[in-house]
């Protein structure tokens, strides 16, 4: 009697893709790349690195934004005010002087419209810069500069004026207020300022 082997092959578990949470810039970090676009001229990318860390804008919401919803008129404002994608409710940003002149810049150069996009996309087939767009452009900011892609994104400049706000004021509540959290627990999580506050005391308690 003949028996058969066959080599029963296991399938091969792909290694899981762990994502913590991005890092935000440093202020030294914020002007090498600032520094970086203002040398190599990329008036759309230094207004979007700009609009980005004042805004605090979710990518979904940063990508979308159009000219009119900063503009009044042929003027440039201080404060606006969208809609948020996710949550459907109203949020405020600033926009600071250095970022009202790269902004304006870009308008002026790329002869944008009141019902333009912003960031409009390269790609024929969309008005705006995808999510996606955005993400490989930011990896390309950090890299640039001799940072890990894998521990900054478009989280990173989300979190960074967020971050730094905690940090001088702590003031959760504002915070909190400027990323548009329904929740002020959405907001510990995501700044980790438990963890940061903790380490903090820590490191003051010499024994």
């Amino acid at each position: 009697m003949k028996y058969s082997f066959f080599r029963i092959s296991k399938k091969r578990k792909k290694p899981r893709h762990i994502v913590g949470q991005k890092l935000p810039l440093k202020l030294d970090q914020i002007w090498a790349i600032r520094v970086r676009l203002e040398l190599q001229n990329k008036l759309r990318d230094l207004s979007l690195f700009n609009m980005a860390i004042d805004s605090m804008l979710r990518s979904c919401d940063l990508v979308k934004l159009s000219v009119r919803d900063i503009y009044r008129g042929d003027e440039l404002v201080s404060r606006a005010q969208i809609i948020q994608k996710k949550t459907g409710q109203p949020v405020q940003f600033e926009i600071t002087k250095r970022t009202k002149l790269a902004v304006q810049n870009w308008v002026d150069y790329a002869q944008l419209s009141l019902d333009d996009h912003l960031f409009k996309s390269r790609d024929s087939n969309s008005n705006h810069l995808s999510t996606r767009q955005y993400a490989r452009i930011v990896d390309q900011w950090v890299t640039s500069i001799g940072l890990d892609k894998t521990l900054y994104g478009t989280h990173s400049l989300r979190r960074t004026k967020a971050s730094i706000i905690y940090r001088e004021s702590k003031n959760i509540r504002a915070v909190q207020i400027l990323l548009g959290h329904t929740k002020i627990e959405s907001t510990v999580r995501y700044l980790g300022v438990e963890v940061d506050d903790a380490l903090e005391l820590a490191e003051k308690i010499d024994i």
